[in-house]
């Protein structure tokens, strides 16, 4: 029950927004989504807190419980919608395509407060651009992770051309390499890795990357998440790039009737 219903009244920003993230690793979404907003947006962090957790897919459903007290938390503090950050988290639930847009709805209505998972987020930007043939940089998930990615996508009624990660492309020759690397790697990658997929599977309309990938593009090698990349990729291909960040953040602003001020990819950029 909220006990202060004049938080949705006296708020600091005419638009915030609220993101979780999973229980380890700092998580760049808030920065990365208010850099990218009019000054009229305000942004909170949430972070979920497992001590044992280990980015294993049955922590993820374990923890699902934990998106309602999520959006509580926020509805009570003013929040006008809440982003769930990390693209596994539809897929670990076993709820289905359908059962997670129910879920989002549901925990939508009870609370009055928009909720997005970045994982339904792509679905819904795929569809948004007319895109039917995708293929999917799995970049540093698992194969377990990846593979449970695009039964999702198929499942929502995708042609899954070409799936693979670092490991599939030739980059690393191990999982354990991948990992050591938690997330973050070389600038060239990036541009390497979109070639390779193009290359694989030149017939899709757009490619898609998963997870939070980093990259150091930024300056003096600041790691940089896809929604950094996607414009000058896009140029590079020929084709979409659509990451799940850019498709969560692209699911906000719409929700919120705005823009970015940055220059950016196609998805977001169809919101101008």
């Amino acid at each position: 029950m909220n006990n202060f219903p004049e938080t949705k009244i006296k708020k600091l920003f005419p638009y915030q927004v609220g993101f979780t993230s999973p229980p380890f690793d700092f998580d760049a979404a808030p920065s990365d989504f208010l850099r990218m907003c009019p000054d009229t947006v305000g942004v909170h962090g949430w972070m979920m807190h497992d001590p044992d957790y280990d980015h294993e897919l049955d922590q993820r459903k374990k923890n699902f419980h934990k998106l309602d007290e999520f959006v509580h938390c926020m509805s009570r503090n003013g929040i006008d919608v809440c982003g769930q950050v990390g693209s596994n988290w539809v897929h670990a639930s076993g709820l289905g395509v359908e059962g997670i847009n129910e879920f989002c709805e549901k925990l939508t209505v009870k609370y009055k407060t928009k909720f997005i998972m970045a994982g339904y987020a792509m679905v819904e930007a795929l569809r948004h651009m007319n895109v039917e043939k995708i293929a999917l940089n799995a970049a540093y998930h698992w194969p377990e992770w990846w593979k449970g990615t695009i039964n999702f996508l198929s499942e929502a009624g995708f042609d899954v051309l070409w799936a693979g990660n670092f490991v599939d492309q030739g980059w690393f020759k191990t999982q354990k390499e991948v990992n050591e690397k938690r997330w973050i790697f070389e600038a060239d990658l990036a541009e390497k890795s979109f070639l390779y997929v193009a290359d694989k599977a030149p017939n899709a309309d757009a490619y898609i990357i998963n997870g939070m990938c980093n990259f150091k593009t930024g300056k003096d090698e600041q790691p940089q998440r896809p929604v950094h990349l996607e414009a000058k990729l896009e140029n590079l291909l020929g084709k979409t790039i659509i990451g799940h960040d850019t498709a969560l953040y692209w699911r906000i602003m719409k929700h919120l009737n705005i823009s970015p001020i940055t220059k950016q990819g196609k998805l977001l950029e169809s919101l101008k």
